[in-house]
């Protein structure tokens, strides 16, 4: 056995937490008011209509609706009739 630790080994054992970043609400799905659409590191993707951007840059909807992505770096949410589940 060994009396003392190896060189370095005290040096180890730390890690970040995942981030878990990127696109979460697809376009054409329907999410909920409050969902988060994108999570992202800065304002790679612009919020459009029925949208907002969080202190996070997250992207979430304000209303339920279908996701719609549009020209090149703007997410819109628009508003569609949801079945009922009776």
């Amino acid at each position: 056995m060994a009396h003392k630790k190896g060189q370095g080994s005290t040096r180890n054992g730390r890690d970040s937490n995942a981030q878990y970043r990127g696109v979460k609400a697809f376009d054409g799905q329907i999410v909920k008011p409050g969902q988060i659409i994108v999570r992202q590191c800065g304002t790679c993707i612009h919020p459009g209509r029925n949208v907002k951007l969080a202190r996070d840059f997250s992207v979430f909807s304000l209303i339920q609706g279908r996701v719609q992505f549009e020209s090149r770096r703007r997410v819109s949410v628009y508003p569609v009739a949801v079945p009922s589940p009776n």
